[in-house]
């Protein structure tokens, strides 16, 4: 029929309803693969697991108090996965002590570097103030290492802490710690040998830990117990190269307790660092164990590493020119009160009563002066008719 339309489904319309199903399908593989990749490393030190199974850390929080001679990195880690175990490689410069953190100390320091709240007052009424909105109201044992017939490795100590198995070693060769820690179930990617190489030309050390649920058969999950490690350094360093590893952004808080405000030398391929928090808190509690009841500067580091492989050493910290005190502030919006009254009321109130008696006053002088005006005038002439003839 001339002028008419017939509208006709192509043939192949089944085909291309099947392929874009297939594209589909293969994105959402991709992108299962990718969230189940494991995560090589966190913060400061690596973290390796199953490849069979998934481990991430959601927050991972680090406290470090330094002296000039000592310095003590205190880590708590929040993971979540289906690894029913994994191992974490931290390095230190020296020979380090491993003690079980106090749980208690990064609740405190989330408390004293939290934004102070202060109260700004508005004066107009807003959306929902009256008559605007609303009604007003809105405001271990020791255990040799197996004879591996490599003597580059060195068993410092090894001893249970909790639920974690740590394993204290030197080594003077990367190849030689990991197949020793291969050994010992700590299965790492071959790519470890070639980010531990810098720290074996200084003669780091390393710790091993094993992480474990408390109870057996369970995955690792939640806020694990915090690590301690004391180790000597005449400078304040936090190690982050084997973070480079990681195959997922990584954020990093750091409080650094010492006797002056600390920044760190540079952004290492991460965010530009922020502070939070910068003052002398009272040594009390958690915070008093960690700094031998002295008081020390706090300083309270945010940074994030979108990309981690641009990582490019580690964290070293310096004094900052000044101590700055530092604190954030969160301020509450609620419109100004005089006696439970919003002040608008009581101005623009007053100021019709105001008003009001300026008015009536004036209206009162007028008529007192009209009165008086008239009282002055002579009385007007009284007209007598003349009499009548």
């Amino acid at each position: 029929m001339h002028g008419a339309t017939v509208w006709r489904t192509p043939r192949e319309s089944p085909r291309l309803r099947q392929r874009a199903l297939l594209v589909v399908l293969l994105l959402l593989a991709v992108q299962l693969v990718w969230l189940a990749r494991p995560a090589y490393a966190c913060g400061c030190g690596a973290l390796v697991h199953d490849s069979r199974t998934t481990l991430s850390v959601n927050r991972e929080t680090s406290a470090v108090r330094w002296d000039g001679k000592t310095e003590q990195i205190v880590m708590s880690l929040t993971v979540d996965g289906t690894a029913p175990d994994a191992a974490w490689i931290m390095p230190v410069p020296h020979r380090a002590e491993v003690k079980l953190g106090d749980r208690s100390l990064f609740d405190q320091l989330a408390g004293i570097t939290a934004p102070v709240v202060k109260t700004r007052h508005y004066f107009w009424p807003r959306g929902t103030d009256w008559p605007l909105g609303g009604s007003g109201g809105g405001d271990g044992a020791a255990a040799p290492a197996p004879g591996s017939g490599r003597p580059s490795v060195g068993v410092v100590g090894r001893e249970r802490l909790g639920p974690f198995d740590v394993a204290r070693l030197t080594a003077d060769d990367p190849g030689a710690l990991r197949d020793w820690l291969k050994a010992n179930g700590f299965h790492l990617p071959g790519a470890l040998a070639t980010e531990l190489r810098p720290y074996v030309n200084q003669h780091w050390e390393y710790v091993a830990v094993r992480l474990a649920p408390a109870k057996k058969g369970t995955r690792l999950y939640g806020t694990l117990d915090p690590l301690r490690l004391t180790f000597a350094s005449d400078r304040l360093v936090y190690p982050m190269r084997l973070s480079r590893l990681a195959t997922t952004p990584q954020s990093l808080t750091l409080y650094v307790f010492a006797s002056h405000r600390m920044e760190p030398r540079d952004a290492i391929g991460g965010s530009a660092p922020s502070v939070f928090y910068a003052g002398e808190p009272a040594p009390q509690g958690a915070v008093g164990r960690l700094t031998d009841g002295r008081t020390m500067f706090l300083t309270a580091i945010a940074q994030d590493f979108l990309f981690p492989h641009r990582i490019t050493g580690d964290h070293e910290l310096r004094r900052t020119a000044a101590d700055s005190p530092y604190q954030r502030v969160t301020y509450q919006e609620r419109i100004l009160r005089v006696g439970g009254v919003p002040a608008w009321i009581l101005t623009v109130g007053g100021g019709l009563l105001l008003v009001l008696l300026l008015l009536t006053t004036v209206t009162l002088l007028v008529r007192g002066s009209k009165r008086r005006r008239d009282a002055a005038l002579p009385p007007p002439p009284v007209h007598v008719p003349p009499p009548l003839a």
